[in-house]
Parts: C-alpha cells; sequence; structure tokens
C-alpha cells in the first residue's frame, strides 16, 4: 500500500462516506476533504469535518499506518497541532495532541470498495511491464484518450516554456536571439543537439544580424566557432573561410572553449554537422526576419516554404571539407521540417501569444495535428499496445505520458490510470 494511493482515496471520495466512523465509534460527516497540499505540512489543508456533534474546520494528515505519524516526528512539528483528522490504511497506535488528547482516526480499509483496491493492486502488478497499464491500453475509451493527449500535449509545450523563458533572460527578451538558439539546438538533432546549442550560445545575436548578409561570412562565423576550421586542410573554400573567421574573432572578440565538439560518428552523411550548419546559415542569410516571419506564418505551408533552403555551392559536392562527393542539392526534407515545427517552431508561437496573453491554443492544435507522428521507440511500442499516434500532437503527447507519467508511476494523477482504477 502506497499512501499517494490513500491520497486518491481521500481527494476522491473513493469510499463509502456514509455510515463513517472513526476508530473510537465516533460519527463522521465530510463537507470538504480539504486542498491537496503537494509542499511540506499536513497533507490537505482546510477540510470540514463533522465528528459525533461537533464541527471541525482544520487538517488532515494521512498515513499508511497511525505510528507512521512518530516515524516523521510529526509529534514534535507545530505544523500539525491543527490536525483535526488521521486517516490511515491501518490503525496500530493512537496519536494524540500536545495537550494528551487522542487526534481522531479514520481506518479507512473499512470503508474502501474493494474493487478500487483490487484495480489498484493490478496496476501497480511488478510482472516486468513496460508500461503499468499495459494489459488493458487497448481498452481506453476513444474520447477519454483524446482528450488526455491533447492535455498532455499542451502540458508538454508548458515544459519548453520553461526553457525559453531562461532564454529570454540570457537575451534580454530578444525573441530572435531565442529562436536561434532554439532553432540551432534542432538543427544537431539528437546527436548534435548539445553541441549546436553550446554554438549558438557562444555568439551574441547581434554579432548574427551583422554577418547573415553574407552567407560565407555567417558560415565562417559557425564553422569557426564550433571549432571546424583547426585543421591543416590545403583546400580554396576551406582556407577562405579560416581567414574570414580570424578576421570575425579578433573583431568581435570571439571565444569558443566552452563549445561542445561535434559528432559524425554513426551519423548518415546528410545529418552531418558541416551540411547542418550549412542549411542553418542559408536559412538566416534569407530571412533577415525570420522570428517575425514565423510569428505571422499561420499554415503548414507557409512553414514548408520558410524553411526550402539548402547548403551553399562548396557543400554540393561535398559532406567534409575533404572529400569530394557526388554532386546532390541538400535541402531541409520535409520530414525535418517537420521536427523543426514540433521542437522549435509551436513551441515558441504557442509560448509568444501566451507572453502576450494571447490564445492560439486552436491553431496549435490545428497545426500539431496536421504533421505527421514522430517515430521513436516510445512511439513504436504504444502503437503496438493501441494504434494510438496519427499525429505529432499524438506523439509529443505519448513522449510526455511515457516521461513524466508512466516512468515515474503517476497512475493516479493519470486520466488512463484513473478510468482502470474506477472500472
Amino acid at each position: 500500500m502506497q499512501e499517494d494511493f490513500l491520497h486518491y482515496i481521500w481527494e476522491h471520495k473513493k469510499f463509502q462516506i456514509n455510515n463513517l466512523n472513526t476508530t473510537n465509534n465516533e460519527t463522521i460527516s465530510i463537507s470538504h476533504v480539504g486542498q491537496h497540499n503537494l509542499n511540506s505540512g499536513p497533507d490537505f489543508f482546510n477540510a470540514q469535518l463533522k465528528i459525533s456533534e461537533q464541527l471541525w474546520a482544520g487538517n488532515v494528515e494521512i498515513h499508511v499506518k497511525s505510528s507512521d505519524w512518530f516515524l516523521h516526528n510529526h509529534e514534535q512539528d507545530k505544523a500539525y497541532d491543527n490536525v483535526i483528522l488521521h486517516v490511515v490504511w491501518e490503525h496500530d497506535t493512537e496519536v494524540f495532541t500536545k495537550n494528551n488528547t487522542p487526534i481522531p482516526t479514520l481506518q479507512i480499509k473499512d470503508f474502501t470498495d474493494v474493487s478500487i483496491l483490487n484495480n489498484y493492486e493490478r496496476l501497480f502488478s511488478k510482472q516486468n511491464k513496460w508500461i503499468n497499464c499495459e494489459n488493458d491500453f487497448a481498452m481506453v475509451d476513444e474520447f477519454l484518450l483524446n482528450n488526455w493527449l491533447e492535455r498532455l500535449y499542451f502540458e508538454r509545450l508548458e515544459q519548453k516554456f520553461q526553457l525559453i523563458e531562461t532564454l529570454l533572460k540570457e537575451s534580454k527578451n530578444d525573441w530572435e536571439a531565442v529562436l536561434f538558439k532554439m532553432l540551432a539546438k534542432n538543427f544537431g538533432l539528437k546527436v548534435n543537439g548539445e553541441s549546436f546549442f553550446s554554438l549558438a550560445r557562444s555568439i551574441d545575436f547581434s554579432i548574427i544580424r551583422k554577418t547573415q548578409s553574407n552567407q560565407q561570412t555567417l558560415e565562417a562565423l559557425l564553422f569557426g566557432q564550433s571549432g571546424l576550421l583547426e585543421q591543416d586542410i590545403e583546400e580554396a573554400y576551406y582556407l577562405s573561410l579560416v581567414k574570414d573567421y580570424q578576421f570575425l574573432k579578433q573583431k568581435f572578440k570571439l571565444e569558443n572553449n566552452q563549445v561542445l565538439p561535434l559528432q559524425f560518428f554513426r551519423l548518415r552523411p546528410p545529418n552531418f554537422p558541416t551540411i547542418r550548419i550549412s542549411q542553418l546559415a542559408s536559412l538566416y542569410n534569407q530571412h533577415q526576419n525570420l522570428f517575425s516571419k514565423i510569428i505571422e506564418s499561420n499554415s503548414l505551408d507557409d512553414f514548408y516554404e520558410l524553411f526550402r533552403v539548402s547548403t551553399s555551392n562548396f557543400w554540393k559536392t561535398h559532406y567534409t571539407f575533404q572529400k569530394e562527393s557526388k554532386a546532390s542539392v541538400k535541402s531541409l526534407t520535409k520530414p525535418f521540417v517537420e521536427l523543426l515545427l514540433i521542437n522549435t517552431i509551436l513551441p515558441i508561437k504557442f509560448c509568444y501569444s501566451k507572453q502576450k496573453g494571447e490564445d492560439i491554443d486552436d491553431l496549435i492544435i490545428k497545426m500539431g495535428t496536421g504533421i505527421h507522428s514522430e517515430k521513436n521507440s516510445i512511439i513504436t511500442a504504444f502503437n503496438n499496445l493501441k494504434k494510438v499516434s496519427n499525429s505529432a500532437l499524438d506523439s509529443q503527447a505519448l513522449i510526455q505520458l511515457k516521461t513524466e507519467y508512466c516512468n515515474k508511476n503517476k497512475c493516479l494523477k493519470c486520466a488512463i490510470g484513473n478510468a482502470f482504477l474506477n472500472k
């Protein structure tokens, strides 16, 4: 038995609320269970109860066993002086106030429906399951599931808002600078995301503004800061970049000792950091006010057009500085643009509108459902239980579900877990 489950039973009145009595056979009538306290102190504040004929207003403390009161040293804590009811699963000892008066105790297992207890034990049984409810997930109600996924999607956007807020403070509320850092991080994908992020944070965005009108200058800045111009290579384009970067480094007093090394190992050539850096430079070379254009764009087609960029000419015949390859136009693919939309553009639009006090939830939902579902191990596993991920909104919500609820055993906070408990 877990204390969280007892909190759930009490908060949602999942017990026989009529004919309640204390362990001393005093009748209990509940007007209000109180406000759940997630911080230190009693578990529920401001409950309203009637015990025998006496009305009480105060706090409720919940434990698996009565003796846990002493195990947690509550008898020494003034925060527990106003506890009016001690709710326990098993009553094994009396608990007293400081003036030696017994605190009324409710042994809640005597009034809990056996079906919810059985469902709880089944849900949390240890059977090497991927998620606790995997045996029942296929039977979840469609309406409930869709509403819960939509809520989880916005929960994930809210979570990303924390990083964006930090970046806004760093950049003195410059949204263009925040966008650049977020885009750079996602241009690096999973393998080089943190390296690209550190690269973007090593350059004040004012320098990007001053160099973006010339693509080679901007490439020299990004390649130089990334540490890719420190080799002994006799190639005209490479030597030109080195020369440009040395000038920029001196002019803007640049340092790159905090930039994380870039990785090429186990990457497909189109995802080499050299290619992604050139594409990022092309994007900023073509769009001088990218953030404004993103805020003004309200359809997926607008974004596909906005991100229709490729590398500079040198990279049409190269993946690295040293080795020439078969000529090809290395444009941003639609799946890659959709990853940018999922991880950067939609969170940015959502957070900007929230800061402005505007509601664009319907637009965010429309765009999220219009983008293809991501493909990864989490989505595959959920789809094996029940075909559920049909869009980016679904896949982002399922990632949130797995990482923030399933992995942390927060079934009691999950709409799906609640549905199974109350079957």
